[in-house]
């Protein structure tokens, strides 16, 4: 397992779009371990999109509000309601906004045993998936942002 670099600010790679993973395999489950070494070798980190570390394939790690996941290929397949957030980002180092997200989000994925697996995530995590999800599309929070906090 290996720590990776976080790609910050205007790195282009945090633009790109993901690509879907077609086999859920040693390589891919690999990357998930160094994603989420990764994630915990950083401070205040929830989760991470593999884009973030330069790899543009569509996963997502994510360890808050006692969530430890996995992801492939995740995509938001409900939401409903909708929260003011405020919303950090590791590759945004002391950034903060607000954003307006829904409040429960439904999400389809893969585990990382190829498994298909859906998630419901309310509140908090329900901004957290969003936020990861969005990665793989190459948008960021600061996109969303209805006020930059101080």
């Amino acid at each position: 397992m290996a720590i990776r670099q976080i790609r910050f600010n205007d790195d282009e790679i945090l633009r790109k779009k993901c690509k879907e993973v077609q086999v859920v395999n040693d390589r891919i489950r690999q990357i998930l371990d160094d994603m989420m070494d990764t994630l915990h070798h950083t401070e205040n980190g929830a989760a991470l999109a593999a884009n973030q570390v330069g790899v543009l394939k569509r996963l997502v790690v994510i360890d808050y509000c006692d969530y430890y996941l996995k992801l492939v290929n995740p995509k938001i397949v409900g939401c409903s309601g909708v929260q003011e957030c405020i919303e950090g980002c590791l590759s945004f180092p002391d950034r903060f906004i607000k954003t307006i997200r829904p409040q429960k989000v439904t999400v389809q994925a893969l585990n990382e045993n190829g498994e298909e697996v859906l998630i419901i995530g309310e509140d908090e995590m329900a901004k957290c998936f969003c936020h990861e999800i969005e990665h793989l599309d190459g948008k960021i929070f600061l996109d969303r942002a209805i006020e930059e906090m101080g």
